[in-house]
């Protein structure tokens, strides 16, 4: 294979790869293109990220969470203090108001998977719950993507 059938061939699957990104739902909830940073050899945390739309009228939150690949699943938010950024558990659950969404992203809320009994790597997809305090659970898969890479949402349109 030349060259530039070999970048294709790389790009072709990459791309599909990324619009595999699968939208979920339960109640008035909506979870999209979830996704998670692959880590490096050793690391025990590692990120998630996805979008979410309350679609009802009245607001949710999501409370929590798991996944087999850690020990604990933590919301977070990404915050500045004197000039330094730090990452505090959101407490009492991360609200999503009626008719609006949120997105967890790099530099902002986000799911810090903690206790990790495996590293992940990127291609792999990752199962979880998500745990929302009216819509109640629902079962997501992650998809992995390489270190210093945008996630799915990021590029399939979500």
């Amino acid at each position: 294979m030349n060259c530039k059938a070999a970048s294709f061939a790389a790009a072709f699957l990459l791309l599909a790869g990324m619009a595999s990104a699968a939208d979920y739902s339960v109640g008035d909830v909506q979870v999209v293109g979830p996704w998670a940073r692959a880590t490096p050899r050793g690391a025990n945390v590692a990120a998630a990220y996805f979008k979410i739309t309350n679609n009802g009228t009245v607001p949710d939150r999501l409370i929590g969470g798991s996944t087999k690949v850690a020990s604990r699943f933590e919301v977070h938010s990404m915050v500045i203090e004197d000039g330094v950024a730090k990452m505090r558990p959101v407490e009492g659950g991360l609200e999503i108001k009626p008719r609006e969404s949120v997105e967890l992203k790099p530099g902002s809320f986000h799911i810090m998977l903690i206790g990790l009994t495996q590293g992940i790597q990127p291609g792999q997809r990752v199962t979880g719950t998500l745990v929302f305090e009216r819509a109640g659970k629902v079962d997501i898969e992650f998809t992995v993507v390489a270190m210093g890479q945008g996630g799915p949402s990021q590029h399939s349109g979500h």
